[in-house]
């Protein structure tokens, strides 16, 4: 039974940590942050020295290593994104974990970074574990309105198997599938990276996944900005 009330990636401290002025302090570790990237620097090397530079905290740090990037992955993420419009032409491969914890982050008034990339990511994390909640039914009602606005003929879902609750997910999927009346399959897999990575098509805020794959559509970002308008969302440049 998903649990009633639940606000996942929700942190009262985030309005400190994310208040005008603190934004503003990250905006200008980001330039930072990706000037010493774009010189090879490794990612942990440069979020501790910047983040203990400017004091921030763990979920401040978090925010930055999720919204920043290279020029390099900027640029090759850009060549790769696919137009919504074309969304009708073939199956769409969905990273689910991904997409539904970022939507279910958004309605539960948790912070969401908007990466200089264009996508949204949340901090919430996975860590292995993971439970329906009430906002799982709104995620999944809002992801099936947006499949069918787009006229996706097919979808398949991926799972990470060893996650908790992936199986009941699973069958949540297929439960509202058959109100989007769109052919879905959701396959339980160890590693849904690997296999998203060498594909097109696909949705995901995952990085390192949007580095390898042929193709990729903003789902997500185009569901919060539509249909979630009040949704928490943070940009740092």
């Amino acid at each position: 039974m998903a649990s009633n009330n639940t606000r996942r990636g929700f942190d009262p401290k985030d309005k400190r940590f994310f208040s005008k002025e603190a934004v503003i302090n990250l905006g200008i570790a980001q330039e930072e942050i990706q000037w010493l990237l774009d010189r090879d620097y490794g990612i942990d090397t440069v979020i501790n020295f910047v983040g203990n530079h400017y004091l921030f905290s763990s979920r401040q740090r978090l925010a930055l290593r999720r919204a920043t990037a290279t020029e390099t992955q900027y640029n090759k993420r850009r060549s790769t994104l696919l137009p919504l419009e074309n969304a009708e032409h073939g199956c769409m491969f969905i990273d689910g974990f991904n997409i539904i914890i970022t939507l279910e982050v958004a309605l539960s008034g948790g912070v969401i970074i908007l990466g200089k990339d264009g996508v949204l990511r949340d901090l919430a994390g996975l860590r292995g574990t993971y439970r329906l909640i009430d906002k799982t039914e709104t995620a999944l009602n809002l992801i099936g309105m947006a499949l069918n606005e787009f006229n996706v003929p097919q979808v398949k879902f991926f799972l990470d198997e060893p996650v908790s609750n992936s199986g009941r997910l699973r069958n949540k999927i297929l439960s509202h599938s058959k109100v989007w009346n769109i052919p879905t399959e959701v396959e339980l897999v160890r590693d849904p990276d690997p296999i998203l990575s060498d594909m097109e098509r696909i949705v995901t805020g995952d990085s390192i996944i949007l580095d390898n794959c042929k193709g990729w559509f903003n789902l997500s970002r185009k569901i919060v900005e539509d249909y979630i308008k009040d949704a928490w969302t943070v940009r740092f440049d």
